[in-house]
């Protein structure tokens, strides 16, 4: 038996995260389909002001899902987040990328911030 939690799809996952912002009456859109099955997501936030972050799948230190600002805690602007989206496909060619409005520059899904 293995210790795994069982993961959904990350296409059926970006699908839902985009709905549930529609459903906030938040912009949401699909900026890079990755791997169907297991691709990792990033998600950049854009608040009214131009402001913006992207956030990373990571794992706490007791191993649940987290979200890192892997731009850092204050906003950036668009080249920052371009670069760092180029960087990450570098790594990892399966990635997804999702962008959404976020007026606090918050997720619009539950998650935990590091």
């Amino acid at each position: 038996m293995s210790d795994e939690t069982p993961r959904l799809k990350t296409a059926l996952w970006a699908r839902a995260m985009l709905r549930l912002a529609d459903l906030q009456g938040r912009s949401g859109m699909l900026m890079r389909r990755g791997d169907v099955d297991g691709g990792t997501v990033l998600v950049v936030l854009r608040d009214r002001s131009g402001g913006m972050t992207v956030l990373s799948q990571v794992r706490a230190t007791d191993g649940s899902p987290a979200w890192l600002r892997a731009t850092g805690a204050e906003p950036v602007d668009q080249p920052a987040v371009d670069a760092y989206v180029e960087r990450a496909l570098k790594r990892d060619p399966d990635l997804w990328v999702l962008e959404f409005d976020g007026p606090d520059l918050k997720p619009p899904f539950e998650a935990v911030l590091l």
